[in-house]
């Protein structure tokens, strides 16, 4: 079937781009969005993808991740997170191809389009996006930051539990909020690395609730399910670990768990996603692409040195930009004749922190069940990592001020596409 390309829509539709090639996906899109506007269809290696969106402003655009297509349509979104970084994008593909969703993932498109489901199934997977979308022009996201170690020992939980804590200090401590964060209280630790569990032991909490239920409960989460559902230190940092079986993490898909980390953004002011020892890397390579700090916590050892390298050329095969990472020196000690900047040097990372080497202190520390950060915060590991926290808290603070403007456009899609779902509904 030959489609037509580039039409120009109707004076006052909605307008959607459409990159693909084949006849019956651009059918089934152009059907399921029809009642909403028009699909202008463009050549998957278009050229004049810029031009298009200038003249016809879409509110979406939709890239088609079939194997035929897919490197292309991956070359494309980068293209357009580059050049018009505020317009959403989504993949489609058919869910049985695992090829289609995969290269989608990896490539950090915005939500997912399955053309084998029911075509009002593209309507509410657009309507979410453009709510989650207005939920942010209303006010900044809270901060991700995303802890990486290559292997389990290197201390990622413990730096994670601690940076959550101080995190949570620095804001009780704060009288005033910048504009827009209102909504959005507190700090989250993910506790998803492994050891499983361990962030949950280090803060001496329980959680009968995991990752995997948020992930099952994502259309429903909101700030009652969160109060009441996630477990909370006596400091009131929320606590999201991995499940007590982790046979149940097979269960989930890595779009929806970044999905729930996105979600959560909106709820909290920091999240602290401790990914020290996690083996899925293409997990780990979509998370680093959503969040706005990514740290790398390596230590003086050879083997933490290579598991550290090979963990980052991974990641760089699977098209992460590994400059926007910084390294964190753990357990350093001035005896050893390896430098942080060595170290640095050989990832080829820029050095954000150093910290002391103290496991005697924190071990007994933890034997207590205590958290140094918390009983001698003038220990130099304690200081050092209230240092970390100042720094985030003052960086991104100071973005977080600062409210980007509504697209009138995008909140008028929401209303129309609303009004649509609820009539759908009622009959």
């Amino acid at each position: 079937m030959n489609a037509p390309r580039d039409s120009i829509p109707e004076t006052g539709a909605e307008t959607y781009l459409f990159a693909s090639s084949n006849g019956s996906h651009i059918t089934w899109l152009t059907d399921a969005l029809g009642r909403l506007g028009s699909v202008v269809v463009l050549a998957p290696d278009t050229k004049s993808i810029d031009e298009r969106i200038s003249l016809l402003g879409p509110v979406a655009v939709f890239l088609d991740f079939s194997p035929d297509q897919s490197t292309t349509a991956s070359q494309l979104h980068q293209r357009l997170k580059r050049d018009w970084p505020a317009l959403p994008v989504l993949a489609t593909g058919v869910s049985a191809e695992p090829a289609a969703m995969l290269a989608a993932l990896r490539a950090g498109v915005d939500d997912f389009i399955d053309i084998s489901a029911p075509p009002p199934e593209a309507v509410n997977t657009l309507k979410m996006l453009l709510e989650r979308r207005s939920s942010l022009q209303s006010g900044t996201r809270g901060c991700t930051l995303a802890l990486l170690g290559a292997r389990a020992g290197l201390g990622v939980t413990t730096l994670g539990a601690s940076l959550a804590l101080t995190l949570n200090d620095q804001l009780t401590q704060t009288p005033t909020r910048p504009p827009g964060r209102s909504a959005r209280q507190g700090v989250a630790l993910l506790d998803l690395g492994l050891p499983a569990r361990d962030g949950l032991l280090y803060l001496d909490t329980q959680s009968g609730f995991s990752f995997v239920d948020g992930v099952r409960n994502l259309r429903r989460l909101d700030q009652t399910l969160l109060h009441t559902a996630l477990a909370h230190h006596t400091s009131g940092v929320a606590v999201l670990p991995l499940p007590s079986s982790l046979a149940q993490v097979r269960e989930i898909s890595h779009a929806d768990s970044v999905a729930l980390i996105k979600r959560l953004g909106d709820f909290f002011d920091f999240q602290i996603a401790d990914l020290g020892g996690f083996s899925t890397i293409d997990f780990v390579a979509q998370t680093v692409r959503e969040a706005q700090c990514s740290w790398v916590v390596c230590d003086q050892s050879i083997g933490a040195i290579v598991s550290t390298a090979t963990m980052l050329k991974e990641l760089r095969t699977r098209g992460v930009e590994t400059e926007r990472l910084s390294l964190v020196v753990n357990k350093f000690d001035n005896h050893v004749g390896l430098t942080a900047k060595d170290i640095a040097e050989r990832l080829e990372l820029p050095l954000r922190h150093v910290l002391p080497a103290r496991g005697t202190t924190l071990l007994a520390a933890a034997s207590r069940g205590e958290m140094l950060i918390r009983t001698a915060r003038n220990d130099p590991y304690s200081q050092a990592v209230t240092g970390m926290a100042r720094g985030l808290y003052q960086e991104y603070m100071s973005i977080a001020g600062q409210t980007p403007a509504k697209d009138p456009r995008w909140v008028a899609l929401k209303s129309q596409i609303s009004g649509l779902w609820k009539s759908s509904s009622e009959g």
